[in-house]
């Protein structure tokens, strides 16, 4: 396999100076000489440099004027340009270096510093295509272009997670129901992010660790702070998340504790491990996530007012796909396209029919759930067409109402004291899972803090 020659243009009009860098440099690159900024103009706008020597003095428009010429054009890959002076003209070089100049050489120039000089700015260029090539290489699976949509609501988040991109460390918060595609859009802002591409994306579910545990995840804990296995030490989420992205899904489920350690967090980017007494310092963007109604948690005492408007500085809000109609058909399409590749199947299209199931259809789990019901179709059935009889275990479910939506309710004439009727709710959960309060929060539909915060409000233990 032939390695790759970078390409240099030298540029300066000095015949001699041509020639001896032309001798040095032609070994292991590929050289070409212009002698003036005008001809280096049009050199580059025929071929691809990676390096441009230039000379601040030239015939006709001068080194600096050449250079700002240089950054004008439109060009796929613009080169890195050193610029060449005598000691008189060095207060014209820290100009260009302000225009972008990536370096600069002494005339006369001295060999050992113009090769250490020129390797240590393709040393950069080539950092640099390594992270544009990971960029092009994530962006294919998570670019926010590419999220299939066009209902307004979407619309919106992803017009919003495009702007947020851009920023360097602003929190984000992002609400939707389970299976909205939450990370989805939290890893699209990470490898959307000029800095952030390239370092680690960690993602932690707060709900479905301990919570006795979740410190010591998201923070680690010092040497010697537990026994046994444990006794070496560990790094938490946030100190892997080093110079990228965390990820805080069902971030509603913290303990207060928690709370606060992760605001403190937050504030100062600073944090300590457990049982650690040396503070550590971390550069990360956090981007949270939650199905809950946070403003309800904070009236409910279950959250932090003071930890929500810190995750809240942009909201993107996520709306279930029941309120995205007009994408269901696009997304289903979607995934049976991929699904036709993972499986070696031809389904070309959707049937009238099976398109009426799948827009009517309430879709409790979103798009995760639409997902799974096109693979189960593409991998089980065998045609080209989704018919309605491929849709039997969907029509089954009714119109994907849960047990919970489907209980009916009526108001009588005299009223109803809802207080007492949540108490009565909650004392009927408590004695169906024997006093389990994380089952009873279940049944309820509610979080354990939550049931809580209602078993002491309405004096149950009492």
């Amino acid at each position: 396999m032939l390695m790759y020659r970078y390409k240099v243009l030298i540029v300066d009009d000095d015949k001699l100076l041509q020639n001896a860098l032309n001798n040095i440099l032609s070994e292991r690159y590929d050289v070409i000489i212009a002698g003036s900024g005008e001809e280096a103009v049009r050199l580059l706008q025929k071929h691809s440099f990676d390096l441009v020597l230039l000379d601040v003095r030239l015939p006709g428009i001068d080194g600096i004027e050449t250079l700002h010429l240089i950054k004008k054009l439109e060009l796929d890959d613009d080169p890195l340009v050193i610029m060449m002076t005598a000691y008189e003209d060095i207060k014209t070089v820290i100009v260009s270096m302000k225009m972008g100049a990536e370096d600069y050489l002494i005339k006369p120039l001295d060999i050992d510093e113009l090769e250490l000089i020129i390797e240590k700015a393709l040393d950069k260029l080539k950092l640099k295509k390594e992270v544009d090539q990971l960029r092009k290489q994530y962006l294919s699976e998570f670019n926010i272009d590419s999220i299939v949509g066009k209902s307004k609501g979407i619309k919106m988040a992803l017009e919003l997670a495009k702007k947020v991109a851009k920023s360097y460390d602003t929190t984000v918060l992002i609400e939707g129901e389970t299976g909205v595609g939450k990370e989805l859009i939290a890893r699209a802002i990470h490898y959307r992010s000029v800095v952030r591409i390239g370092q680690p994306f960690v993602s932690i579910n707060c709900g479905s660790i301990n919570k006795d545990l979740i410190e010591s995840e998201l923070f680690g804990y010092a040497k010697g702070t537990f026994t046994g296995q444990l006794q070496e030490g560990k790094k938490g989420k946030i100190e892997l998340a080093h110079g990228g992205s965390l990820f805080l899904d069902e971030v509603s489920e913290l303990l207060p504790s928690s709370q606060v350690k992760l605001l403190r967090f937050l504030e100062d980017k600073e944090f300590y491990p457990v049982g650690g007494t040396e503070k550590k310092k971390v550069d990360v963007r956090v981007v949270a996530a939650t199905n809950k109604n946070l403003e309800q948690a904070i009236a409910e005492n279950s959250f932090r007012k003071d930890l929500y408007y810190r995750l809240n500085v942009v909201k993107i809000s996520l709306p279930p796909l029941r309120e995205r109609k007009e994408d269901i058909i696009p997304l289903s399409l979607f995934f049976m396209n991929a699904f036709n590749q993972q499986f070696g199947k031809i389904f070309q299209r959707i049937s009238k029919d099976a398109e009426n199931i799948f827009v009517n259809y309430r879709w409790p789990g979103n798009i995760r759930e639409l997902k799974n019901a096109v693979e189960r179709i593409v991998l089980l059935e065998d045609d080209d067409v989704i018919q309605k009889g491929h849709l039997n275990f969907l029509m089954e479910k009714g119109d994907g109402s849960s047990s919970k939506d489907a209980v009916s309710l009526a108001i009588p004439p005299s009223g109803l004291d809802l207080e007492g009727l949540n108490r009565q709710l909650i004392i009927q959960a408590l004695q169906l899972t024997g006093g389990n309060k994380t089952k009873a929060a279940r049944l309820l539909g509610i979080s354990r803090a939550t049931l809580i915060y209602r078993i002491d409000k309405y004096l149950i233990d009492r």
